[in-house]
């Protein structure tokens, strides 16, 4: 008798198995789904914002945020034809590159990097143009050993190199740049700029403030450290802001995200990750 009650038992628990998987292969579902909001562009903003998504989806476990890289670029883009309900751009917005909304989410500061033993500390915006154009080529034209200067840049389109540009290679009043010279070492990633410099005492990159550790040295521009205060005093020369692009019927969820950024909680987030808050 007692064994026919186990044998009926175990029969029900595996009708409920099979029921259930019926029901999520049909569609079906044994809970609420979570909204989802696909953000891409900027990989010098995906860091910071990966830390706030982790954050929200714990606050507000019905939502599903997908962060992806790519570049400013093609995070305006993604973000115009609709594959990506927000994106990331690390620059300001050209006229007629975007027609929706943008907000400003945050400053950051542009670091120029060398290695930690590398000797040179300090440059002037003219030697790093300079060096980014190749007329400078060794250390020993900057104050250091005689050694070629190895130059890491980022790819066309990245909105951390539009800055650099707009901000470094700038040369007169009528907006010229200098462009940074083809042979240069390009790479598609802060991330990956970093990894150079931290593998060759003679190289020279630019990333993201907020990404800078032990493992690289900032070097002052015209004496000025490129540190959180110099940025938000704006004494350190060299920074951008951070911005999210939606369309102007962007949805609920979208919008529900962009509020928590900017909400004291998301902007104190930003600021530990020593970005300079906004709101």
């Amino acid at each position: 008798m007692k064994s026919t009650k186990i044998t009926k038992r175990i029969a029900v628990i595996a009708l409920s198995v099979v029921m259930l998987a019926t029901a999520t292969a049909c569609g079906g579902s044994s809970g609420n789904s979570a909204s989802r909001i696909v953000i891409a562009g900027s990989t010098s903003v995906q860091p910071f914002m990966e830390n706030l998504v982790e954050v929200y989806e714990d606050m507000y476990p019905d939502y599903e945020v997908d962060v992806q890289g790519g570049g400013t670029s093609a995070g305006i883009t993604a973000a115009s034809s609709g594959t990506a309900d927000i994106g990331m751009a690390s620059r300001d917005i050209k006229d007629g590159e975007f027609d929706g909304k943008s907000v400003v989410i945050a400053l950051d500061g542009l670091a120029v990097i060398v290695h930690p033993d590398n000797p040179v500390h300090d440059l002037t915006k003219e030697q790093i143009r300079d060096i980014y154009s190749h007329d400078i080529t060794n250390w020993s034209e900057v104050g250091g050993p005689d050694q070629t200067i190895n130059v890491v840049t980022r790819e066309d389109g990245s909105g951390t190199r539009g800055a650099f540009e707009d901000l470094v290679m700038v040369w007169d009043n009528e907006g010229d740049k200098k462009p940074i010279n083809p042979a240069s070492n390009t790479q598609n990633s802060n991330g990956t700029v970093k990894s150079c410099i931290v593998g060759d005492v003679n190289a020279i990159g630019y990333i993201s403030l907020g990404l800078v550790d032990e493992t690289v040295q900032a070097v002052k521009l015209n004496g000025i450290e490129a540190n959180d205060e110099n940025v938000t005093n704006k004494t350190y020369a060299l920074f951008r802001p951070f911005i999210l692009v939606m369309k102007n019927d962007a949805s609920e969820e979208s919008q529900h995200f962009v509020d928590f950024v900017l909400s004291r909680e998301g902007q104190d987030l930003l600021k530990k990750e020593h970005l300079i808050p906004v709101a």
